[in-house]
């Protein structure tokens, strides 16, 4: 592997900008007073002689700052009754199921906020030195890396699985796979090669060039993956980073496609359903996503049942993260 293809990603928190020193020194005893002692918001400001706004400031600050984090042991999700009733129907290793929180003033955005961030907590517990991490791309991808907590694995690399597509949709493959072997303390090797090329051609020389036959050469070796499986409606993410048109994407569905996993299509069984975009695409195959140790699909959000269920019946993934109302979907569907 070329050196300008593999970097150490720093595992530290990014840089801060410092208070002072004493305002520092309230912001830890404010955190300590709530998060330790188990004090409420009125007693810490009777006790530091502050408002209760400024407690609520503080907190809040630690927080953003990553001084202080609160995790959910992602095993209480894990022995939900619809988590295991999942890898029972579906026959995953296991599944985690956040509730849904229905008193939220936007129920689908806190329902794809909860599950990427229970995501997030768990991905590091499924990881081991020496794994090779292959990262899909999307927005339910990259909300999840974001929230990922500062946990190095020993001998890590985090690959992206897919060319890079200018987009200012702000969640490109390069963005998940580098954020991601950063907060895991991991080498990054990102795919330096457009998503999609002009001609057949061209995709193919660029192929054969070396340094991408090597990077093309790492995803083979990837033995465990984070994926999303994206729709196949109007807005789709394929059709918003403009690799399909709406009409095209149209025309897949009435010949069944039902999801789509790195930018492929596939059927309700999970089988390939070839377009001809894609021998122009450059990235890892649908055959090259099976078969691995640990295949993490994060599902959330209105009309993820399906597709969800199209990527396990086709063998893509052997882990679930999702809400109690798509579980109760996939559920409900014949298997």
């Amino acid at each position: 592997m070329s050196a300008g293809s593999i970097g150490k990603a720093k595992s530290s928190a990014p840089d801060l900008v410092r208070l002072p020193p004493r305002e520092d020194a309230l912001y830890v005893e404010a955190a300590w007073l709530y998060y330790h002692d188990g004090l409420n918001q009125n007693e810490i400001a009777a006790r530091m002689r502050i408002s209760r706004a400024s407690v609520v400031n503080y907190l809040n600050e630690v927080r953003a700052r990553d001084w202080v984090r609160v995790h959910l042991d992602s095993d209480v999700f894990c022995g939900h009754r619809l988590a295991a009733q999942l890898c029972a129907k579906y026959g995953l290793a296991e599944a985690l199921v956040v509730p849904e929180g229905s008193g939220d003033r936007d129920g689908a955005a806190a329902s794809v906020s909860r599950v990427t961030r229970a995501a997030a907590d768990w991905l590091p517990r499924l990881l081991e030195p020496g794994d090779i991490l292959g990262v899909s791309w999307g927005a339910t991808v990259y909300q999840m890396a974001q929230q990922v907590p500062h946990t190095p694995v020993s001998d890590l690399t985090v690959i992206q699985l897919l060319g890079s597509r200018p987009a200012a949709l702000g969640f490109e493959a390069e963005a998940c796979t580098s954020m991601l072997a950063h907060r895991l303390g991991g080498q990054c090797i990102n795919l330096h090669v457009p998503l999609v090329l002009s001609t057949k051609s061209l995709r193919d020389a660029l192929c054969d060039e070396p340094v991408v036959r090597d990077q093309l050469g790492a995803l083979a070796r990837c033995n465990k993956t984070i994926l999303a499986c994206g729709t196949c409606d109007a807005d789709a993410h394929v059709v918003r980073s403009g690799i399909l048109s709406a009409a095209g994407i149209a025309e897949y569905r009435d010949k069944g496609a039902a999801g789509v996993i790195c930018g492929r299509l596939i059927d309700a069984d999970g089988q390939p359903m070839f377009a001809d975009v894609e021998e122009r695409m450059i990235g890892v195959s649908l055959e090259q996503m099976r078969g691995k140790d640990m295949a993490l699909l994060v599902a959330a959000g209105p009309g993820r049942a399906g597709p969800a269920q199209a990527a396990i019946k086709g063998g893509f993934v052997t882990h679930l993260a999702t809400s109690a109302r798509v579980a109760e979907e996939l559920l409900e569907m014949t298997s």
